[in-house]
């Protein structure tokens, strides 16, 4: 991956929106990337949104188009205001944020590995391989167990 600093275990990799108004880093926990079949994420990102968690490493370069959409009762996506790029999910009044692999300067060395809200997915695409695949249900119990454990 290209312009990384070293941050312990992590690296910090640069990102931005399509206009560059919004400019960050963050340091992915990993390089499992997810796919979201919501119909939100879908309607968001004009197809399943593709994502890596990075904690609360999200560091802010530029963030003069940056806005955030409450799209839920507990998510709300980050995008920009300028150009409309499709850039973080998160929850609700948390720092953790699961940060488009597209909108990294250098997306290369993701490999996606689990697939979430798989009941809302359309027919008319299909990833190839043997991935965790979870329903909207699962999801959401996920984020319940989660919630309550922080």
């Amino acid at each position: 991956m290209s312009e990384t600093q070293d941050i312990g275990a992590q690296q910090s990799l640069k990102g931005r929106c399509l206009c560059g108004s919004v400019q960050f880093t963050a340091a992915p926990r990993s390089h499992d990337m997810s796919a979201c079949h919501c119909v939100m994420c879908r309607r968001w990102s004009a197809g399943p949104f593709l994502a890596v968690d990075c904690g609360d490493t999200v560091r802010y370069v530029s963030d003069d188009g940056l806005a955030f959409y409450k799209s839920s009762e507990w998510g709300e996506r980050g995008f920009c205001r300028h150009c409309g790029t499709s850039l973080i999910w998160k929850m609700q009044g948390r720092p953790e944020c699961h940060v488009s692999t597209q909108a990294f300067d250098d997306a290369a060395g993701f490999t996606l590995t689990s697939e979430i809200f798989v009941d809302e997915k359309p027919e008319g695409y299909a990833f190839a391989g043997d991935i965790e695949k979870m329903t909207g249900a699962e999801v959401i119990a996920a984020f319940m167990k989660e919630q309550e454990g922080a």
